[in-house]
């Protein structure tokens, strides 16, 4: 196994530990997990490209990892009711459409489906939206401004999550289309 999967296998591992400290209110631990997370996301990217390591199981592994922990914050977040059940329902659509698709086209044309910069910026968005959520809804900054702030980076990460779901739909269709 090389760097870049281990800090793959690092973040997968780091999930359950952000999701108790996040569900527990621990806020503070939970951030830390979570950009450590990101962080290795990064770095995972970064070392694989320099140093021609990627890998199918990186391919598939990274974006596991990061949709789980996307997925984690959401639905805790959900449950602690900042996030409302729209957002979550939305996600773990368009998530599943993703990985049906992803499954189609390697059966179909043998193809492992990587991440685009419109998955990659989706992904970003929801992370700082992420972060500044739990951020601010641990430091008892909630008002009507804060409030607002929140639904204004969901609204920005939702979007650009359904952006990323068109684009990814559009090319799916040309690849299935190529190989009939």
């Amino acid at each position: 196994m090389n760097i870049p999967n281990m800090l793959t296998a690092l973040r997968l591992m780091l999930i359950p530990f952000f999701g108790y400290y996040l569900l527990d209110k621990q806020y503070s631990v939970a951030i830390l997990l979570f950009l450590l997370a990101g962080i290795t996301d990064v770095l995972d990217g970064v070392i694989a490209r320099k140093f021609n390591m990627i890998t199918s199981w990186g391919k598939l592994a990274d974006p596991l990892a990061d949709k789980l922990m996307q997925l984690t914050a959401l639905s805790i977040l959900t449950i602690q009711n900042i996030i409302p059940v729209p957002v979550l329902i939305i996600v773990i659509a368009k998530e599943s459409f993703m990985v049906a698709g992803s499954i189609l086209l390697y059966k179909k044309v043998k193809l492992v489906v990587q991440a685009n910069w419109y998955g990659k910026l989706a992904t970003v968005v929801f992370f700082i939206a992420i972060i500044l959520t739990i951020a601010i809804n641990s430091g008892g900054f909630v008002n009507k401004y804060t409030d607002a702030l929140v639904n204004i980076l969901v609204i920005i990460a939702v979007v650009s999550t359904l952006f990323a779901f068109f684009m990814y739909s559009r090319e799916f269709k040309r690849i299935t289309a190529k190989s009939k």
